[in-house]
């Protein structure tokens, strides 16, 4: 399972995060703090969820609970390091002996809390292993099976390449960098038209109906998703339908339908 939020979609913000717990309610209350605070929050419900989730769409650090029953967060941390992942995993246990802790970080775990723990204390290691990881060396942008490098100008999806004209990057673009968020058509008209150019609202919808026929090509499941009288969201599952047809599945845009450069 996954939610995601942001306090300000295209703004820097302080990262994402992919918070893993088995319990639901520690899991919610988690999340809905760090994004109080601007994170951008993923949540997977044991370490099989967040493997999967780790593959496909992988955040700035990882919050992770160490007794689970499926794959437990120690299994986790080795699985990432045997695979030359460094991404920065901050351990939460309620096991606090020092055989504990020593266990967590042998596993590859960049920092271990102790439960019950001051939710400032845990911003505060959030934002210092942040600020330890070096920035992405090849600048590419990534999320939902989708690999932007915007210096080259080339998308791919599950690697394999798409063809976007220089609008259709730029939105994609976007949509990319604040993935899971709900962006409004006046957020996209602004980020990627500029308010100060003469185009209509619908210039949004046309170009989102391109890249899904790009995005969708060979019967890939969909990740741009309407949220309906709201706008669109890039998310790698099926909640962006809210209930029934989404609208502009079978619009069809032409050039006659206002300026849409």
């Amino acid at each position: 399972m996954t939610s995601m939020d942001s306090a300000q979609p295209g703004g820097p913000g302080p990262g994402s995060v992919m918070v893993v717990d088995d319990d639901a309610a520690v899991r919610r209350s988690l999340g809905r703090a760090l994004r109080l605070r601007g994170f951008t929050v993923t949540e997977a419900d044991g370490g099989a969820a967040a493997l999967d989730l780790l593959a496909r769409t992988p955040p700035d650090i990882l919050v992770l609970d160490i007794s689970m029953p499926d794959v437990d967060g120690i299994e986790v941390c080795r699985t990432l390091r045997a695979g030359g992942d460094d991404l920065p995993v901050l351990v939460l246990s309620a096991l606090d002996e020092v055989a504990d802790r020593v266990a967590g970080l042998q596993a590859g775990a960049d920092d271990y809390l102790v439960k019950p723990f001051a939710l400032e204390e845990l911003v505060l290691r959030l934002h210092a292993l942040l600020r330890r990881r070096p920035p992405r060396p090849d600048g590419q942008v990534r999320a939902c099976g989708l690999v932007l490098d915007p210096a080259a100008r080339t998308a791919a999806r599950d690697g394999e390449p798409l063809e976007l004209t220089r609008r259709e990057f730029e939105l994609l673009e976007f949509l990319v960098r604040n993935a899971g968020l709900v962006l409004t058509r006046d957020q996209l008209l602004d980020r990627v038209w500029g308010y100060d150019f003469d185009v209509r609202t619908d210039a949004v919808d046309t170009f989102v109906s391109y890249l899904r026929k790009k995005l969708e090509a060979g019967g890939r499941p969909r990740v741009l998703h309407t949220v309906r009288g709201v706008g669109f969201v890039l998310r790698d599952d099926e909640r962006g339908n809210q209930g029934g047809r989404e609208r502009g599945d079978d619009r069809s845009h032409g050039d006659g339908r206002g300026r849409t450069p």
